[in-house]
């Protein structure tokens, strides 16, 4: 059952002994059929693997620790990252040791990152099976031959089953996640969410890469067909439509979720996707949606009819973060390297609720930098409980809850590049028009998808901008195939005035938000800043 592993570097060469049976690299099959035997799940049509788990359906932000070591001090943003001091983490990693102590565990050795010079070695030890079946898909699996010497400059511990302390652990409640960059290690206990682990990756990655000259971004990527060197990337938080415009089938795919831009272009770090599943819809996006019966994808949390287990796509009653998982290969139009040029187009993605923002601008670097920072978009009604009227999201570089380093450095990285690069820079609205959420209607994807396809091609270039009074950046004036009057957010609302109202308080909405920042930016973000 054991596959290839190190001889000089299992899991007692690590400190972890006294274990029960120790499964290294076991491929998707012998997984799946640890994962059945265990009673961890149940496979389901086309060989997927359905699996519920439990409490914690998402990740737990607030459980999330950084040890704050004297290597680390004086570099993590700690106004978002809790610290945990490093004799709380001492004890939590020896009290993880004496519980993982007699029972079994399944450890892969795998690689985030597509580019050689670039990636990160990292052991994953699971408790469940299936965790070890999730991480095989999300991250990079080595040939069998790098195996033989790989030794991980990271280790992740995962273990649901173990309850954390909060007096003894100086953690908030039994879940935690642990980050110790001295020790190069990571901690999860008390939650069977796996994404705990993807997202714990990227966290190292988003520290560890800008030291490096490497910018590590939260978004998605593709290429054009036959030339990955005009490579695009999409930035943009849940529910933008990060994932479906990039999965444009005229073009590659790079990822969909998670890269770096180095000084020889993009590179994905993972090696699948872990695509949200409900209301997938088979029309839309049919490639996603047939992963779903794909053999060893991992289905999470997904209501099915216990007979037929028939997927239930609409059904949110467990939770609306409805997932699978699977490798990368699935889709048809993947990159096989997960690799690409320089960035010829920045895109950021939002979902303006209020019915203010066009549906595309021009950025300079100063505005995408300032884009960049804000990372807004709204939450609607109808999304969480509690939510009656659209909520401004302001999530720093698109992605706050996994940056451990300043936003700033994440930003100037990003400025410098674009401007290195020549990159063209767009924002692209795909919220509403015609007036605010309940009011308006959703902006029209056909007319997306032409000004996206007009961005990328490099025509939209060469027609006619005018300039936003609100925000200052630029705004086409007339593109072929899509109406002009979207292009004017203004004209689209029955009442000007109104327009007006709303716009001004937008405005304020990002004002006050980037008040945080100003200390921190050049002279040019500063003026590119509203207020």
């Amino acid at each position: 059952m054991t596959s290839r592993v190190n001889p000089n570097c299992r899991l007692d060469d690590q400190g972890i002994e006294g274990l029960g049976r120790v499964y290294y690299n076991l491929l998707e099959p012998a997984l799946m059929t640890e994962a059945v035997a265990r009673g961890e799940g149940r496979l389901g049509q086309g060989g997927t693997f359905l699996v519920s788990t439990g409490a914690h359906t998402g990740r737990s932000p607030k459980d999330k620790f950084v040890v704050r070591t004297p290597s680390v001090e004086h570099s993590i943003w700690w106004d978002n990252n809790a610290p945990m001091a490093p004799d709380a983490f001492d004890r939590l990693h020896g009290d993880m040791l004496a519980h993982m102590r007699g029972r079994d565990y399944f450890v892969q050795d795998l690689f985030a990152g597509a580019d050689p010079a670039s990636r990160l070695d990292v052991r994953v030890v699971t408790e469940l099976a299936w965790h070890g079946l999730f991480i095989r898909h999300l991250l990079r699996r080595p040939e069998a031959q790098e195996l033989e010497g790989f030794t991980p400059e990271f280790t992740i511990i995962n273990c649901p089953g173990f309850k954390a302390d909060p007096a003894r652990h100086g953690c908030r409640s039994q879940t935690v996640i642990a980050l110790n960059f001295e020790r190069k290690m990571i901690l999860i206990g008390g939650t069977a969410y796996a994404g705990e682990n993807k997202k714990s990756v990227f966290t190292l990655l988003n520290y560890l890469l800008p030291e490096r000259g490497i910018m590590p971004m939260h978004c998605s990527a593709n290429h054009a067909l036959g030339d990955p060197d005009d490579s695009a990337i999409f930035f943009g938080l849940s529910g933008t439509g990060k994932t479906t415009l990039s999965a444009d089938p005229s073009r590659v795919l790079i990822g969909d979720d998670e890269h770096g831009w180095s000084d020889k272009g993009i590179f994905n770090f993972e090696g699948g996707c872990y695509a949200k599943t409900i209301n997938l819809s088979p029309k839309a996006e049919p490639e996603i949606y047939a992963t779903t019966s794909r053999f060893g994808t991992v289905v999470e949390n997904m209501v099915y009819d216990p007979e037929t287990l028939e997927l239930d796509f609409q059904d949110n009653s467990i939770t609306d973060n409805t997932r699978c998982a699977y490798p990368l290969d699935a889709i048809s139009n993947a990159s096989p390297t997960s690799l690409g040029g320089h960035p010829r187009n920045v895109i950021m993605l939002t979902c303006d609720a209020y019915g203010v923002l066009p549906p595309i601008a021009r950025l300079t670097p100063a505005q995408a930098m300032y884009h960049f920072l804000s990372g807004f978009t709204a939450k609607t009604p109808g999304t969480e409980v509690g939510v009656v009227e659209p909520i401004p999201t302001f999530s720093t570089c698109f992605g706050a809850p996994f940056m451990p380093r300043r936003p700033e450095v994440y930003g100037k990285l990003l400025a410098d590049k674009i401007a290195r690069h020549g990159a063209s820079c767009w924002l692209v609205n795909t919220g509403w028009t015609g007036g605010a959420f309940g009011t308006g209607s959703r902006m029209p994807i056909a007319a997306t998808r032409a000004l996206l396809t007009a961005a990328l091609d490099g025509s939209l270039n060469q027609v006619e901008f005018r300039k936003d009074a609100n925000f200052g950046f630029e705004v086409p004036v007339s593109v072929p195939g899509v109406p002009e009057v979207l292009l004017d957010p203004r004209q689209t609302w029955a009442d000007p005035a109104a327009y007006d109202r709303q716009a001004a308080r937008l405005v304020q909405m990002f004002s006050d938000n980037f008040a945080q920042y100003l200390e921190a930016i050049d002279d040019d973000v500063r003026a590119a800043a509203i207020g």
